[in-house]
């Protein structure tokens, strides 16, 4: 089960038309509701004839509180209060997400035909649709099915790719549902497409760089990465294309995000200075090492002499990744919004100021790594941000989601000036 922390502000009061049709499948749309309902979305679920073999329409009313609708017809069990419902249900929408989108109900609305409520209610819609495919076998790379998939890409659909892996026949290829984490970031995607920075492109760095000692051993910090990842997500749903350069490992891939993961500070400087005339905006918010060993050993250093003796390891700085930035902007202008990140431990505020003075970005993120809820590793962040000739605004301790969300928006702001 997917867990929501908190509404995204993206879904809140989204109206979200979530049509289950019968697949073996669909029980893991449930997973998908009840995410979507903690969100904030507001959901209908539309659950077809052969679903309700496998799911009853009491247990999506369960998770999402709302009315389920199974019949186009006023009167029957689940139906609409009137036969012309389905025309508001349409209309009312914000996305149509089909999941499991089954080979018959692909088929039938690239054929226009509408025989039943799905169907018809897609039909009535301007909304976007998205289509998450899910069958057995080889169904899935069928001409007929790819054919067809391609005639509602055409007309605007959105596809979600299904997974490669077991079916319940036991054969294994490609027609597993996704995850709920990315079948939610598709939808976001999707409802995302005309967000603030729609047609931009925003590279996000995150997490603590790795600088080898020796094979085995290396100096990092304790920064897990998450704030540069709910940057990028947040970029995602303004509409933006957004690469993710990543220092850390194992946190979720945003959806629709390209990522290039790195170790140390010199191949993230390289991979950002590979795409920093390509963008629009630059957000850094690495904790990238300021020293690494002057000389990594190529093999394991064993210990030597008594267990109280010292090992000296001479150190080097590491590559400043937003001076190369500045210096690369006085020749293009680009990226044209940078924003940088001061993390501190003391005296914020002096230091932070010195940071904007001396990088020349745009706007600053700072915060107090101090703080046992703020900062380093923790879900939470509390931040001052810093621009050029202005006061310092202070923000209350919120989600690192609702920190990124406003970064991106400042940044958006920036770039329209």
């Amino acid at each position: 089960m997917m867990l929501v922390m908190e509404t995204i502000s993206l879904l809140k009061d989204k109206r979200v038309v979530l049509a289950a049709t019968g697949s073996i499948a669909v029980y893991k749309v449930v997973d998908l509701a009840s995410y979507l309902t903690q969100a904030g979305a507001l959901v209908d679920v539309i659950v077809s004839g052969t679903a309700q073999k496998f799911v009853t329409p009491l247990t999506f009313q369960a998770v999402t509180g709302r009315t389920v609708y199974t019949s186009l017809w006023a009167g029957a069990g689940g139906g609409l209060p009137t036969h012309v419902a389905h025309v508001g249900l349409g209309e009312s929408a914000d996305i149509i997400a089909v999941v499991p989108a089954t080979a018959n109900t692909i088929g039938k609305l690239a054929g226009g035909i509408a025989d039943d409520l799905l169907t018809v209610t897609a039909l009535a819609a301007r909304c976007p649709l998205l289509l998450a495919p899910a069958m057995d076998g080889g169904m899935y790379q069928h001409p007929a099915v790819q054919a067809n998939l391609e005639v509602l890409q055409e007309r605007g659909a959105y596809l979600v790719e299904p997974d490669t892996g077991r079916f319940a026949s036991g054969m294994v290829g490609q027609g597993r549902l996704p995850s709920t984490e990315r079948l939610a970031g598709a939808i976001r995607r999707a409802l995302g497409r005309y967000g603030a920075l729609a047609g931009r492109k925003v590279l996000v760095t995150a997490g603590g760089t790795r600088e080898a000692i020796d094979p085995v051993r290396y100096i990092t910090n304790h920064s897990s990465g998450k704030q540069g990842y709910a940057i990028a997500q947040a970029a995602s749903d303004a509409g933006a294309e957004v690469i993710l350069v990543s220092a850390a490992r194992g946190l979720p891939e945003p959806v629709d995000v390209t990522m290039h993961y790195v170790n140390s500070a010199e191949q993230m400087r390289d991979t950002v200075m590979n795409y920093a005339s390509a963008v629009d905006v630059l957000v850094m918010a690495a904790a990238v090492a300021d020293y690494r060993p002057a000389r990594a050993a190529e093999q394991k250093i064993k210990k030597q002499g008594t267990d109280e003796g010292e090992l000296t390891l001479p150190l080097a700085r590491t590559p400043d990744i937003l001076m190369t930035v500045k210096a690369a902007r006085e020749a293009s202008d680009l990226p044209r919004v940078v924003v940088g990140f001061a993390a501190e431990s003391e005296n914020l505020l002096e230091n932070a100021e010195q940071k904007l003075a001396k990088k020349g970005v745009d706007l600053l993120v700072a915060n107090d790594i101090s703080e046992v809820d703020a900062g380093f590793s923790v879900d939470t962040n509390r931040v001052t941000l810093l621009r050029p000739g202005q006061a310092p605004e202070m923000m209350d301790l919120q989600s690192k989601a609702r920190v990124a969300e406003e970064i991106i928006r400042r940044a958006a702001g920036l770039l329209y000036e």
